[in-house]
């Protein structure tokens, strides 16, 4: 009997693509397109930024053992999630700061992916400097308009 296997969440995606189907004779005939399922694994933001943040640096557990401690003295970083690559030359604190760093690419980017490229545009808004308190120009709720969308 075959040991259970675990698997994660995965998201496929189909294209068409048009192939070249050798013939007979080994001369090339069209065929129409074909349809090519590729699966790739689904990363939570979590599971992404806990991976970011140990890029460099091993976890406490790991990064207390006698291996990282040597490592650590000599400026070997040991990182990369389960602290058993060598990921570079730095000491503590040097990898402290790459690991922020991989933190801060990683958030801006989760940012960027967040947001609109089209930017919110509202129209013009009366600033209250072009009438008189006698001429009776107050605001009133039909005198706001809604925010418009900018083609560009």
């Amino acid at each position: 009997m075959a040991a259970p296997v675990l698997a994660g969440p995965v998201v496929c995606g189909t294209t068409l693509e048009a192939p070249t189907v050798r013939g007979q004779m080994g001369t090339d005939a069209a065929a129409g397109p074909v349809e090519v399922t590729r699966c790739g694994v689904v990363q939570t933001t979590p599971q992404l930024m806990e991976r970011r943040f140990y890029s460099y640096t091993a976890p406490f557990a790991r990064g207390v053992s006698l291996t990282n401690q040597i490592t650590d003295l000599f400026g070997i970083a040991m990182g990369g999630g389960d602290g058993t690559r060598v990921m570079g030359f730095g000491f503590p604190d040097q990898t402290i700061i790459w690991d922020g760093t991989a933190v801060q690419n990683t958030y801006q980017v989760l940012l960027q992916q967040q947001s609109d490229p089209m930017p919110w545009r509202t129209g013009d808004v009366s600033n209250g400097y072009s009438g008189s308190l006698g001429s009776g120009g107050a605001v009133t709720q039909s005198s706001y308009r809604a925010p418009v969308r900018g083609l560009w």
